[in-house]
């Protein structure tokens, strides 16, 4: 007679290693939500009319909270602290009136957490180059950080890796005055979009080849940077840089066009 095997019994020493990780976890959510607390008690005593000094003794409470992040082994919850980060981020860039007060040196610190912990984060490129462009004035350092992300990426991992070949192109055009670098970018995107299984693959490809394009013709092209601003506007997280954007496109030559609805239409300059 034929005897039943027997499922293998989780030993002693299994569930205590068992143990010992959901513990630590446990104690990983536990002291991030401590580190929130700064947070939370500015958020209650609103930005205006907080003392310069707790604003920044808050801030060194953010550093902290981050080189924990970034250092602290994330058992395979990666993910998780990324999103948890890009939650944090989004506090802290939309607590305008102490970001007034003070500035937004914090960003590439955000991004530089969120790219280490899951570089496919694409919706993390387009609000965090933003920031940190734009408001920390440090492009170089969102580049770096892209091209960091892009290390790990392919044509079609994730869904929108060409578009973050683009977001590089952006940035080394408008906020680095690098045409070349930004041709390249733009033309690696073009490639990856050509084989990506984007649904509009055909459109970007085209789209992204043609400003490499005019890139290549005339590193002055006021159609590039046109594309680049539209990029931006279509794709701006908060009202400064959507004015940012509609400005540069009105001092290219270009028209922003309101339609009833209350959408756009951009209406590109005059040939180059």
């Amino acid at each position: 007679m034929q005897q039943k095997k027997r499922k293998p019994k989780t030993g002693f020493f299994e569930w205590r290693q068992i143990l010992s990780t959901v513990a630590c976890v446990l104690g990983c959510v536990g002291a991030i939500a401590l580190l929130q607390y700064p947070q939370l008690q500015r958020l209650k005593a609103g930005g205006q009319d907080l003392p310069i000094e707790v604003i920044r003794r808050d801030l060194a409470a953010d550093q902290v909270q981050l080189d924990f992040l970034e250092n602290t082994p994330s058992f395979g919850f990666r993910n998780l602290v990324a999103n948890w980060a890009f939650l944090q981020f989004l506090q802290y860039f939309g607590d305008v009136e102490v970001r007034e007060r003070t500035d937004y040196r914090l960003s590439p610190e955000y991004f530089e957490v969120i790219v280490e912990k899951d570089p496919y984060f694409f919706v993390s490129y387009i609000f965090l180059t933003n920031s940190v462009s734009l408001y920390a004035g440090m492009p170089d350092r969102a580049v770096e950080l892209i091209e960091e992300g892009l290390t790990h990426m392919t044509p079609t991992i994730p869904l929108e890796s060409p578009h973050v070949w683009r977001q590089k192109g952006i940035e080394e055009l408008l906020f680095l005055g690098d045409a070349g670098a930004s041709q390249a970018s733009f033309s690696t995107a073009a490639e990856w979009a050509a084989v990506s299984n984007l649904p509009n693959r055909e459109r970007l490809a085209e789209n992204s080849q043609q400003t490499a394009d005019f890139l290549e013709q005339n590193p002055d092209s006021k159609n590039a940077q046109f594309t680049s601003w539209a990029t931006v506007l279509r794709t701006a997280p908060d009202d400064l840089t959507r004015q940012l954007a509609f400005e540069a496109i009105v001092d290219l030559g270009g028209q922003v066009l309101e339609n009833p609805d209350g959408s756009f239409q951009l209406v590109a300059p005059p040939e180059d």
